[in-house]
């Protein structure tokens, strides 16, 4: 009898140890995600000694750091940008391809849901928003999912799809900025009314001169940033986030960065001040979650959607390669609608073209199939014709790619990215330093979507409960976020989950 009391002893101290070594059951009390947009890994260090104690720097000091985070499909875009954070996957299984895309021909923007109303304005452009194009979960929908929909998820941005992407389908609370008023709003995708501290806020916003002043562009100001750090503080205290029986989650995104990004490009005045506000931001967002939660009791980490090229006519001034490719008057022109003819008769124009998306051409298949032509005929031939333009380097069918001769993380980048009914036909790459100059990129700023580098290589700090300071230089993805914040949550990963948990913060 007493040695078979030794033995469950022995047992319960063991099970304890190991629970307690495991740490199952514990989790924090909030999550916090920060995506901030176009911004290139290397602005971390280029403003460092800029930076103050408590914003950037305390991440970085007291945090952990992935020093070679890529991003591993194209194009990179905002929109899919935010979805791969918080799904751990790609176009190919969350089904996000783009701001806008096509689904089987049919144009679709990609938060953009008819079946829903605005609320806290009547600007249907603005307000129909929802997820519904969104094929998988996400963390926050993980996280309530564990809880039974007990946990709070918050979105909040200054674009829709920067609040809407991130807080999943299950969330009840988006909310972004309608800048014909000046007010923040969500859909009756989520609720049929503001909650009051929304509505109190709005008027504070009501009252705001400097928003006044600038009215519709106040995404090129640095004062966007402080109104969404401000919404999100009055989401935080408001839903009383982290302050429940079960971990909650806010989603938050800074969209000014980007917006001064393609109208003054990565250089400047304009930029420097962007990220050295936006420093401020993130130290008054710290504080308050240091007061509402406690440090140490929020896991928060803080990254891109993707990065930004330097202007072309910025490196052309410093002997760089470089320079400025209009997709549409290099590809959508009578040069091409001849060739066409001559290829395929006269009934044939430039109608069997959809359109043109992140370096992708989307074909009309249904106009292809009822003028009696061949889908394949027709690829290829706008194939050779891209081919021949000047400074395209490769043109890749994406249902042919993985035969071609293509560099391997050309190859495995377009795979990710393509979803068979919603990315499209062709892939367009170009020399590097050279990208699309358009409606998104002024003359003395930039733009991205490219595989390169300069768009692709991200920051991604850990910061808060249970992460130890560090750094790697080992190759990590977008993709491996959620997964490595849900296992530091011992809950299941996001369903279309292809990443990987960075070992090095889950240790």
């Amino acid at each position: 009898m007493r040695k078979l009391l030794v033995v469950v002893i022995w047992m319960v101290a063991s099970a304890a140890q190991v629970l307690a070594h495991t740490g199952f059951g514990e989790r924090p009390k909030l999550v916090v995600g920060i995506v901030v947009d176009q911004m290139r890994w290397d602005y971390l260090s280029r403003y460092y000694d800029q930076f103050q104690e408590d914003g950037f720097k305390r991440l970085i000091t007291n945090g952990y750091s992935c020093d070679n985070c890529l991003i591993n499909y194209l194009p990179t875009v905002t929109s899919i940008g935010h979805t791969s954070v918080y799904t751990g996957t790609t176009p190919a299984l969350h089904g996000i391809c783009g701001n806008d895309f096509f689904i089987d021909d049919d144009p679709v923007y990609c938060c953009g849901d008819q079946t829903v109303d605005p609320v806290g304005t009547d600007n249907r452009k603005r307000g129909c928003m929802s997820p519904r194009n969104l094929l998988s979960t996400t963390i926050g929908d993980q996280i309530r999912l564990h809880t039974d929909f007990r946990s709070k998820v918050v979105g909040v941005a200054y674009k829709d799809r920067a609040a809407i992407l991130p807080a999943g389908r299950s969330s009840d609370h988006a909310y972004w900025l309608d800048t014909d008023n000046g007010q923040f709003i969500t859909s009756t995708y989520y609720r049929t009314e503001l909650p009051d501290w929304a509505k109190a806020y709005n008027k504070e916003l009501k009252k705001n001169k400097e928003l006044q002043k600038v009215g519709k562009d106040v995404g090129s100001y640095p004062l966007c940033g402080h109104i969404t750090t401000d919404m999100a503080i009055a989401a935080l205290q408001g839903e009383q986030l982290g302050k429940g029986e079960v971990t909650d989650m806010l989603c938050v995104s800074y969209s000014q960065t980007d917006v001064i990004g393609h109208a003054w490009g990565t250089r400047g005045e304009r930029t420097d001040a962007a990220y050295l506000e936006l420093d401020k931001d993130i130290a008054r967002l710290l504080k308050a979650l240091d007061e509402q939660v406690g440090e140490g009791n929020y896991l928060l980490f803080l990254t891109a959607d993707h990065g930004g090229a330097h202007n072309f006519q910025y490196m052309i001034d410093h002997k760089l390669n470089g320079g400025a490719w209009n997709f549409e008057q290099e590809v959508m022109n009578n040069q091409l609608e001849t060739y066409l003819k001559e290829m395929f008769g006269p009934a044939v124009d430039l109608s069997i073209i959809n359109g043109l998306n992140g370096y992708r051409f989307y074909l009309n298949h249904g106009k292809i199939k009822a003028l009696g032509l061949d889908l394949q005929q027709v690829k290829d031939a706008l194939i050779a014709y891209c081919r021949q333009l000047s400074h395209v380097q490769f043109v890749m069918d994406f249902e042919k790619v993985n035969t071609w001769s293509v560099p391997d993380v050309l190859r495995s980048r377009a795979l990710y990215g393509y979803h068979p009914h919603r990315s499209g036909d062709l892939l367009v790459v170009l020399e590097a330093g050279w990208y699309e100059f358009g409606k998104w990129s002024s003359p003395v700023g930039t733009t991205h979507s490219a595989w390169n580098p300069y768009d692709s290589h991200i920051p991604l700090l850990f910061y808060g409960w249970k992460v130890e300071h560090g750094s790697t230089g080992r190759e990590v993805h977008i993709t491996d976020i959620a997964p490595t914040v849900t296992q530091m949550l011992h809950i299941q990963q996001p369903n279309a989950c292809v990443g990987e948990p960075i070992i090095e913060v889950v240790k």
